[in-house]
């Protein structure tokens, strides 16, 4: 049965979940979310969209992410095609790495943008069994409610501070 096409267009805002196959790890250490990150930010770019909040953790990703001229779908592809053959090429393993396809929920920007940055960048402290890393979630100022939008490090995250 085919898969239903997502609902998307350009400037929407959609919380995005990507799990690992039977909840197994899709990172297994620093290098691999290092990649992962380098790669969704050359997709964001290529897509001209943004990303306001994302976790890295073991099993699954959350990303905030605003849709630009590609949608999300062609970003999306890109980034979890081009990862699983990475990692199935670095930890000489075959076969899927994903659970599904990603999750993708639409976000009303103006009553929810908070509340989900901040659920974002929680989700790995509230984990019992991930000891949180700052390294791995995007902390934005957002979070203390500042109000005005500039790139961070990364250069390719939108940051609301």
């Amino acid at each position: 049965m085919r898969c239903q096409a997502r609902l998307d267009v350009p400037g929407a805002l959609h919380h995005i979940m990507v799990r690992g196959i039977d909840k197994s790890k899709i990172f297994r250490d620093d290098e691999d979310k290092a990649r992962f990150l380098e790669r969704l930010g050359q997709n964001v770019e290529e897509g001209k969209s943004a990303v306001y909040a994302w976790a890295l953790m073991d099993n699954h990703v959350h990303i905030l992410f605003k849709s630009g001229k590609d949608g999300i779908s062609t970003v999306m592809r890109k980034l979890l095609t081009w990862y699983a053959q990475y990692f199935n090429r670095r930890h000489r393993r075959t076969g899927h790495l994903f659970e599904n396809r990603y999750k993708s929920i639409l976000c009303d920007e103006d009553n929810y943008l908070l509340a989900l940055i901040r659920y974002i960048h929680l989700n790995p402290v509230r984990a019992i069994w991930s000891r949180p890393s700052n390294n791995w979630t995007a902390i934005l100022g957002a979070v203390i409610g500042r109000s005005s939008a500039r790139r961070n490090i990364h250069g390719w995250m939108l940051t609301v501070c």
